[in-house]
């Protein structure tokens, strides 16, 4: 099965945080699926760290270094996301979110997010 993770999830996972519900971290460990993370998530990260909003010891480089080297793939952008993005309903404010939805819609994958206001779209989740 296909999982992107919001950002929030990737962090927990990185940080092998105690927040990443068991269902999510079991899943993500598993060799049976395969996993994503979204350049919007870089792309929000990078701006966040920029601004002082996020801390990542090695940096953006080194976020993405581990993100690779724990075997999840980085997918990026298509008009066809974009396309998605913009039929969305307004219920999400969040742009980057927004935009994990649409690109989650689109690539028929299940997002592995916490966040509650994601699960009012039509969209598979897990947590």
């Amino acid at each position: 099965m296909n999982y992107i993770l919001d950002t929030h999830s990737i962090i927990w996972f990185l940080n092998g945080s105690s927040q990443l519900s068991e269902k999510s971290r079991i899943t993500i460990e598993s060799s049976d699926n395969q996993k994503f993370i979204s350049i919007g998530t870089i792309w929000e990260l990078a701006i966040k760290i920029s601004i002082g909003k996020f801390e990542f010891q090695s940096g953006l480089n080194g976020f993405v270094d581990l993100v690779e080297e724990n075997g999840f793939d980085i997918l990026p952008l298509s008009h066809f996301d974009l396309i998605h993005l913009t039929n969305l309903p307004f219920i999400h404010r969040d742009p980057f979110d927004r935009l994990l939805i649409a690109q989650a819609m689109e690539n028929k994958m299940t997002i592995i997010t916490k966040d509650e206001h994601i699960s009012k779209y039509t969209i598979s989740t897990l947590w």
